[in-house]
């Protein structure tokens, strides 16, 4: 039985070690803000944190967290919107929103890392797909988030 934290709840789940992050997550915890995209880690429609770094859970098994803290979309938002997510809405970058709670987790992640990024480093750090093709604008969000949270 492993032991994962989740958003801060530690959870000891009775499910086989074997099964993707991602099925756990939606279907035994009910975290439906990760979204499965294609189901072999290309899209990063399903990223997660998993000890603070992205992770594809399409592709993660329950085995390979066990014992790790696991940040989901649903965590961000506390009192109010995270940075990332306001820039979201300020830019307007949802256009479908399938990938967005994935392409947030990415950005979140690279912030975390990298404060101050540049296009060059957005290119290399954010390998999620947007069928939509709404880059640009990602791209305008994640360097106003940036701002925002480096100005307080």
């Amino acid at each position: 039985m492993p032991a994962i934290k989740v958003n801060g709840e530690v959870r000891v789940l009775d499910i086989e070690e074997d099964t993707p992050l991602l099925w756990v997550l939606r279907d035994t915890l009910g975290l439906v803000g990760t979204k499965f995209g294609c189901g072999v880690s290309a899209c990063g429609a399903c990223t997660v944190h998993v000890n603070g770094e992205p992770v594809r859970s399409c592709s993660t098994t329950i085995g390979d967290v066990a014992g790790k803290e696991i940040a989901t979309i649903e965590s961000l938002a506390t009192d109010k919107l995270h940075p990332v997510q306001q820039a979201w809405i300020d830019h307007e970058v949802p256009q479908c929103g399938y990938c967005q709670s994935g392409m947030i987790m990415a950005t979140t992640a690279l912030l975390a890392e990298n404060p101050d990024p540049t296009d060059a480093d957005i290119d290399a750090a954010i390998t999620n797909i947007c069928r939509c093709g709404t880059y640009s604008r990602i791209r305008t969000a994640i360097h106003a988030a940036a701002k925002n949270m480096r100005e307080g």
